[in-house]
């Protein structure tokens, strides 16, 4: 059994808000006491959270029970709990069926993949990925300009080539969503593979890191950087469902069986401001990271990935003359997705870090 303070440590005060609630301890029962949320093991209460104020619930552990009292309470208050496994993929969640009951937003969410709002949607996430790309690697080789200005030159050639593949998404166009994927998909490709060769070069040297890897990656970058997408995928899923939408009816991800397409699109404007820059942090600051004997992150490792991910989508961050916390620009993106295909409000104007 994990030591008491594996799990204090990820829930001290300015780690983990009162907005979250982590499960991270194998055995740990998720009951209800009142008011509040009380995680145990063997008897013995590890943390409570009031349920006033929480915004979701986040079990990260396997072997742990939910009883049906706190799911129950969870519901009611339109806190979701979301099940993510040890290789950072949600692969569970627990919703209030209203929810998921706006047709009409959903209605036109359908209907706009057939038109030019798909179009301008699509292009507006390629756009924003590649933006936000250029603008993270001009942040991290700022500071290689003096000590290593190979370095520096060489993640500013590519942060020039993600920029000039945006403004090359503005020059496509077609009738349907389906005539742009593929140009748009083209263009986010390139602009992938220059930024993945320049990031390599702003982690340490001494961390191996062959290649960007997503499914079935062994090598411990690829590992952190897929585990934090797995949990930033179910913060910007219930984003989704609160603005009314349907995660699985995307425009630049096709559709298949499955797949949350809606969520891998608006993902895109957040990667690097959110994932990316905790976990080039993470390793840049020699913060311990790890295996187990099983070669999967190890309990502290994915401990440390959900509290850096928890802390960037706490962080005010520059947006349209304010300073709002990066989870309220999520949620704002997804209520302004809604609008825009609802017709009741101007073209969807995608999230575009600062450096």
């Amino acid at each position: 059994m994990a030591p008491r303070a594996q799990v204090a440590d990820l829930l001290v005060a300015g780690e983990q808000p009162d907005r979250w609630l982590v499960v991270d301890e194998y055995g740990a029962f998720l009951g209800c006491h009142g008011e509040r949320l009380r995680v145990s093991v063997n008897g013995e209460v590890r943390v409570e959270r009031a349920l006033v104020g929480l915004e979701h619930v986040l079990v990260v552990a396997g072997g742990v029970a939910c009883s049906s009292d706190a799911l129950r309470a969870c519901a009611e208050r339109g806190v979701p709990v979301t099940f993510v496994s040890s290789l950072g993929k949600p692969y569970a969640r627990v919703v209030a069926p209203e929810l998921t009951g706006t047709v009409q937003t959903r209605r036109q969410q359908l209907l706009a993949y057939y038109d030019q709002r798909g179009v301008h949607l699509a292009k507006a996430f390629a756009m924003a990925k590649l933006r936000n790309q250029a603008v993270l690697l001009k942040y991290m080789a700022k500071y290689r300009q003096q000590t290593e200005p190979e370095v520096f030159a060489m993640a500013r050639e590519a942060a020039f080539v993600c920029e000039d593949l945006a403004r090359q998404v503005a020059e496509v166009h077609g009738a349907d969503t389906d005539a742009v994927r593929l140009p748009l998909m083209a263009l986010e490709a390139q602009g992938a593979r220059h930024y993945w060769d320049a990031a390599r070069l702003l982690v340490r040297p001494d961390v191996e890191w062959p290649r960007r890897e997503t499914r079935g990656a062994s090598d411990l970058v690829n590992q952190l950087l897929n585990y934090g997408y797995g949990v930033l995928y179910a913060q910007v899923e219930q984003a989704i469902l609160l603005a009314g939408l349907d995660p699985y009816g995307g425009y630049l991800h096709e559709d298949r069986p499955g797949k949350i397409s809606l969520v891998l699109d608006l993902i895109e404007e957040f990667r690097q401001a959110v994932v990316d820059r905790a976990v080039f942090a993470l390793l840049n600051q020699r913060v311990p990271v790890g295996q187990d004997a099983g070669g999967r992150l190890d309990l502290p490792t994915r401990q440390a990935v959900v509290r850096r991910v928890q802390e960037r989508l706490e962080s005010p961050e520059p947006f349209r003359g304010r300073r709002p916390r990066l989870r309220t620009i999520l949620q704002g993106q997804a209520r302004a997705l809604a609008t825009y295909v609802r017709g009741d409000s101007g073209p969807y104007v995608p999230y575009v870090s600062r450096w």
